[in-house]
């Protein structure tokens, strides 16, 4: 006996990609609302166009002898959590690209394109023009272009309203003006200069604390931190290559490092050569209440705090005791608070505290 089976979609609706989630359409319109921003951004080294299956960038021959490039990828974190509670996506895209920036600028790179890189179960439009107007806009406040990036609508990957961010970011330095640490010695001065808040870091820890332990909502004004909680979680992570491009052109640094994941405990040794430690003075800036709440709301162990978040220090200078005053000179000029928060002592590449 021979049984025919019947063809079970013959008969049934043609299914489309839109049908599974993701609409094409919807997606090519937003890039048009986008591509306007982008452009905003361009310099004079770009050479495509936004669409292309890559960005095109020229480096400027007249303006380097030896030019080396310098690229950094990261995201914004847990910090999203946040900006979905508050509805608030303006501002996580200069978180991106100012945290990629420092990221470079501690080697030395002026920042010259940015690639962004945003996934999302069901494209907003309105969201993601949002998002891509804070990455155009910390661009161009930086100096670099904005020539390409990806956005990545996959149903079922992602909880509705949410989304993830990325970015990567390419600089450049003249080969002889890379900075590595390996000028760093015994004697030198270690200067903090203030961070905005919490950056784009510990922020697991941070909401855990907040809205777990403490139960506060985002719209909760508390007074151990002068703030309501939301806004004093979205503060936007700060560039600091306006400040240091001119404590570099004054020649008086011996490293630099972005104090992110890690704090100052793990991030400072990243630069210290073989036979230094850093020597770090506690007390020597002051630490933002919001540090000092989280403490208190967890009793978190010191260790913890330091390993966790920047505690009020978003970028450490490490310069010779002999061009200390220039390099005060040259932060003063752009009118940037620094601390003196320790010195270089001899060790095997660690920070101690005092």
């Amino acid at each position: 006996m021979i049984t025919v089976l019947k063809n079970s979609t013959s008969d049934a609706a043609h299914i489309t990609y839109a049908d599974a989630g993701v609409d094409i359409d919807r997606a090519n319109r937003t890039k048009q609302r986008i591509k306007y921003l982008a452009h905003k951004t361009f310099t004079r080294g770009v050479l495509s166009e936004i669409g292309g299956f890559g960005g095109l960038f020229t480096v400027d021959k007249t303006k380097y002898a030896d030019p080396v490039l310098v690229s950094s990828v990261d995201g914004v974190g847990t910090k999203l959590k946040v900006a979905f509670a508050m509805n608030l996506h303006s501002t996580v895209g200069a978180d991106l690209v100012n945290h990629c920036v420092n990221d470079i600028a501690v080697q030395g790179a002026a920042p010259l394109f940015f690639m962004d890189y945003l996934a999302t179960g069901k494209l907003n439009p309105s969201i993601a023009e949002q998002v891509v107007e804070g990455i155009a806009s910390a661009c161009k406040q930086n100096g670099c272009a904005l020539i390409g990036g990806e956005t990545a609508e996959m149903p079922g990957f992602y909880p509705d309203g949410e989304y993830d961010l990325a970015g990567f970011i390419v600089g450049v330095v003249e080969r002889e003006a890379i900075i590595t640490g390996k000028d760093v010695q015994i004697g030198d001065i270690v200067l903090g200069l203030p961070s905005n808040g919490l950056h784009t870091n510990g922020y697991s820890l941070a909401r855990k604390l907040l809205f777990e332990v403490a139960g506060y909502s985002a719209e909760d004004y508390v007074n151990e931190i002068k703030g309501k909680v939301g806004n004093e979680l979205m503060r936007t992570h700060k560039s600091y290559w306006p400040v240091v491009k001119k404590v570099i052109a004054a020649k008086c640094v011996s490293a630099l490092a972005h104090i992110t994941g890690g704090g100052i405990s793990e991030n400072v040794p990243r630069v210290l050569p073989r036979g230094t430690t850093a020597a770090i003075d506690l007390g020597s800036w002051p630490v933002p209440p919001l540090f000092e709440h989280l403490r208190d709301l967890g009793k978190v162990p010191k260790d913890d705090m330091l390993r966790t978040f920047n505690m009020g220090i978003g970028m450490v200078l490490i310069v010779p005791a002999a061009k200390f005053k220039k390099a005060q000179a040259a932060l003063d000029r752009s009118g940037e608070k620094a601390y003196t928060i320790g010195r270089i002592v001899k060790g095997e590449r660690k920070v101690i505290y005092n």
